[in-house]
């Protein structure tokens, strides 16, 4: 009985993992579920660049904007860092990850590789596997592919056991094995044609039960599918005609590096680029990245990556929806979607209308969809179509679900763009600096030379450090005799480096350091210097910014200070060289406030003693630490470094990553005109933050906070001033839509109010958000007022754009759009009916108490009884921002609310009394504004207003 019943168990389960499993084949259409051919959109999103704590909304944000599917790499240096030591907790939870992603019900693709370039530290490879014996990475190189097969059946065999493949029934319907290396195959002539088809086999004998693909390899063997990375890939063809057309990273802006300026790729753009790509067959394609996350720790390669990894991505570094992106493309993969019965299986037909204008039939028996595109970037054409005109916009395509009506057009952006700001911390009443307390990094072992690991040579720095720490000192000893002939009044230090960085120093003292740029992988830094007879010590810290991740033969790049390091004297018209690089030199990695663990509370050295007093500016290696109040609110936090040089930040012993703030971007390069989407993109275009700090704000994820008091740790490596720190959140501070007529106008403030409509124009207004002008055709409704009544006090609001709701205009056949610019801040109390209050407010002023007018807005101050006059000083005053009647603080710009207020909607009256006035005057009374719980304390009004 009891085996009959253990039977019974064992098919009835059985039964259950073959209903849930999926089959994922292809044909040389599509990719194939269940036998039926998709349309599959997919954005990557790498889990160790966020939190498991962020991971569900970031994929029901991409579940909303549209995608069937997230994609992620495998980074084999995270996961096993030493050798045969494996990390699969916290951001490295793989499997954790996946299972998010089917919970959310999506389809996951998995990037195994294991190398995966992605900016990341070594290309993902972990360095001990460099250190190997005769090892030679991505070739043919049996040491290597030991490792790479050892590692990627690790993988597959862990994700099995979690029956995480779609055969088992769970997300994964895509595997990819290595990456771009057609890009850097020729490199390695034979034995990396052999190493790819090795690749190909050992990923097919693993039996996942799902294709297998292979980017950049146009000679990808089968039964791998080859596919297309780049901007555009409406020109790419598979190498085999049963292989669908896929597309595994669309550019959606682009990385940074220090010193580099900020990328942006439009909305109209990577619209335009999809939509090309399924009109010319495409079936899959993957936003690289749909959300970049943070680098956090150690892991930007490079080298000089930042620690922000945005990429302007349609979900921001912190997760914040970006609009237009989000949008423009969650309206594309609608229509899309509603097309994908013809486009994956109707015959397909083409018109070419000259001048890279064309029309795309895709007609099953019974229906059709069809695309018009104009890849002229200058020109709009009418196209005539099927007894329709039909005008196309350049460098757009038309989407026509039943080939007659146009549904979109990727040139036509109809959803908001959110411009977000950084608020200040409002986790404490009245916010003050922070107090600090420091102590200077023990440097004296190797400004002294006593250091046991010796060396006859110079030492790549990947095999001294095998990548336990940024920081390696390359330490010599010279004993000069009193008729050495290097000795003058004129020497100087010659060090031929790898570009990342140089602090030098000799006999105890700091003689300079020296960085090089982006792509300078060979660099010389040269200083004078100053030797005595006798004995002598030069110490030369080496720094890297990451290790390189792409190239041929990249692990075989030199990094450190590879030499030559030479003495340079000269004596009159004689230079005298002497080169040091076969001297004896010693080596010492990383510093002692690493391997005390400074920045973990749980591991402080009792014996380390913290100075509280004349905290030092702008020194080198130095430590300082601080405590804060998380601020309120669940809104992303950053932490502004304004102030500091270069180095590492904690939070709570999480290490936030690498910190320039002093890296300055050069002032040359940008544009203050708007972005032209039209013409092909690189990352060159539409750049910005000229002049400014490479990056000044780092993320603190919420899940690093504890609730009551929390913990900075600074690392401080070319000296700074923490004085500035201060920590803030991340909102959606304006919101502009610019919808088209017909169509429906939708604003949100992301969970915050629309606090005032600072602009609002029916017709043809130009401009971009932050910068409209009206319309020269306008209806001659009060637009504003229109908008105003529909979306003030709300969270989110709807407009239909039509002549019905603003009236007629005089711009004849002109396109007519609705422009809006909404202000958004922390929502306020709403229980009055302010009209019976309103004659309360108004008057003349007998009690002016301050005013402040800065940068377009105007903030007035006045205590209880006293009357406040505000002034735009000839400008109408357009918005209020802020209002509050009680104990409100701060300074204008940076008002908060008090612990104790009035129940009226206060800055609701307040609108009422002054929008639309170039002065307005305010009572501030308890008649004006209604009784408040505040007692005995003195209740003050404080507004900020828009001008």
């Amino acid at each position: 009985m009891e085996v009959a019943k253990n039977l019974f168990c064992g098919v009835v389960c059985f039964c259950l993992i073959v209903t849930n499993a999926v089959e994922v084949s292809h044909d040389g259409r599509a990719i194939k579920i269940d036998g039926k051919r998709r349309l599959l959109m997919s954005g990557a999103i790498h889990h160790p660049r966020s939190t498991p704590q962020m991971w569900p909304d970031l994929i029901q944000k991409a579940k909303e904007g549209g995608l069937d599917a997230i994609e992620t790499y495998v980074f084999w240096n995270a996961h096993e860092p030493v050798r045969g030591v494996y990390d699969f907790s916290g951001r490295n939870d793989l499997a954790r990850f996946l299972k998010t992603i089917q919970e959310a019900g999506l389809y996951s693709v998995l990037r195994i590789g294991p190398y995966v370039c992605a900016e990341w530290d070594f290309g993902g490879i972990p360095v001990w596997v460099h250190n190997l014996p005769g090892v030679e990475i991505r070739t043919n190189n049996s040491v290597f592919m030991n490792e790479m097969q050892n590692f990627t059946t690790l993988i597959v065999d862990m994700l099995k056991k979690e029956k995480l493949f779609a055969s088992q029934g769970g997300s994964i319907i895509l595997a990819q094995i290595e990456n771009e290396y057609g890009n850097v195959m020729s490199d390695y002539g034979d034995a990396g044609k052999a190493y790819i088809n090795w690749c190909a086999t050992m990923a097919d004998s693993l039996h996942i039960g799902v294709p297998w693909v292979m980017c950049k390899q146009a000679d990808a063997p089968q039964p791998m599918i080859n596919t297309c990375n780049g901007w555009y890939c409406d020109d790419f063809t598979p190498n085999n005609p049963n292989s669908p057309k896929m597309w595994t990273e669309n550019w959606v802006g682009w990385f940074k590096n220090w010193g580099g300026k900020d990328p942006h790729r439009t909305a109209e753009d990577i619209a335009y680029a999809v939509a090309r790509f399924v009109q010319t067959g495409g079936t899959f394609q993957n936003y690289y990245m749909y959300h970049g996350g943070t680098n956090f720790g150690r892991t930007a390669g490079g080298p000089y990556i930042t620690t922000s990894y945005d990429y302007d991505a349609p979900l921001d570094e912190y997760g914040n929806i970006a609009q237009p992106k989000w949008g423009h493309l969650k309206e594309l993969h609608r229509v899309l979607k509603s097309m994908e019965e013809s486009i994956t299986n109707g015959n397909i037909s083409e018109t070419d209308f000259g001048n890279s204008v064309k029309a795309t039939v895709f007609a099953t028996n019974e229906s059709s969809s069809c695309f018009l595109s104009n890849s002229n970037n200058t020109t709009d054409v009418t196209i005539t179509f099927r007894g329709k005109n039909h005008i196309v916009p350049a460098w757009s395509v038309s989407l026509l679900p039943d080939c007659q009506n146009e549904e979109y057009n990727t040139a036509k952006v109809n959803v908001q763009t959110s411009l977000m700001v950084k608020e200040k911390n409002k986790a404490e009443d009245e916010p003050i600096a922070l107090k600090w307390v420091w102590i200077p990094e023990n440097i004296d072992d190797a400004l002294l030379g006593k250091v046991n690991v010796t060396a006859d040579t110079l030492i790549d720095q990947k095999n001294a450090a095998n990548d336990a720490s940024d920081y390696l000192w390359y330490i010599t000893r010279l004993d000069l005799k009193h008729d050495d002939p290097i000795l003058s009044d004129n020497i100087s230090l010659r060090i031929n480096g790898t570009g990342h960085v140089i602090h030098a120093f000799v006999n105890g003292e700091h003689i300079g350091s020296h960085w090089a740029t982006y792509g300078i992988n060979n660099d010389q830094f040269e200083t004078k210097i100053n030797l005595k007879h006798g004995k002598n010590v030069i110490s030369l810290l080496s720094v890297t910014v990451g290790l390189q991740n792409y190239g041929g033969h990249y692990d075989k790049w030199p990094t450190g200070l590879v030499g030559p390091i030479e003495l340079v004297s000269v004596k009159d018209d004689e230079t005298i060289i002497k080169d040091l690089s076969s001297h004896k030199w010693l080596y010492k990695v990383g510093f002692q406030g690493w391997d005390n663990k400074l920045f973990n509370e749980d591991s402080l050295n009792a014996s380390i003693k913290w100075e509280s007093k004349e905290l030092p500016i702008n020194r080198m290696l130095t430590w300082y630490k601080t405590t804060f109040k998380p601020p309120l609110g669940s809104d992303p936090v950053v932490v502004d470094l304004q102030g500091l040089g270069k180095g590492y930040a904690w939070v709570n012993g999480q290490n936030l990553g690498r910190i320039w703030p002093s890296y300055n971007v050069d002032e040359d390069g940008c544009s203050n005109d708007p972005c032209d989407y039209r013409g092909q993109y690189d990352n060159k275009k539409c750049l910005s933050n000229c002049g400014q700090p490479t990056q000044r704000w780092y993320h603190v994820p919420r899940s690093f906070l504890q609730d009551d008091v929390n913990t900075l740790v600074l690392f401080e490596e070319i000296g700074g001033n923490p004085s500035l720190v201060n920590f803030q959140t991340v909102v959606v501070g304006t919101a502009c839509a610019n919808a088209y007529e017909n169509k429906t106008l939708e604003l949100s403030c992301q969970g915050r109010q629309i606090s005032a409509i600072k602009f609002a124009s029916f017709g043809d207004p130009q401009g971009v958000c932050g910068a409209f002008t009206k319309s020269s055709c306008e209806s001659q409704k009060n637009i504003l007022s229109l908008v105003q009544n529909a979306c003030v006090g709300r969270k989110t609001c709807s407009i239909s754009v039509s002549n019905k709701t603003f009236g007629p205009t005089n711009c004849g056949n002109k396109a007519k759009r609705l422009a809006v610019e909404a202000v958004c801040s922390s929502p306020q109390v709403d229980d009055v009916n302010t009209s019976s209050v309103s004659e309360e407010i108004g008057g003349n002023p007998t009690s002016v108490k301050s005013q402040t007018v800065d940068a377009g807005s105007a903030c007035g101050f006045a205590s209880e009884n006293g009357t406040l006059q505000l002034s735009c000083f000839g400008d109408p005053i357009s918005a209020i921002k802020f209002a509050s009647f009680g104990d409100p603080h701060g300074a204008c710009g940076s008002f908060t609310k008090g612990s104790c207020g009035s129940r009226k909607n206060v800055l609701s009256l307040v609108q009422t009394a002054c929008v639309g006035n170039k002065t307005c005057s305010v009572r501030v009374t308890d008649k004006t504004f209604g009784p408040t719980n505040c007692g005995n304390k003195i209740k003050k009004l404080a507004v900020e207003a828009i001008c």
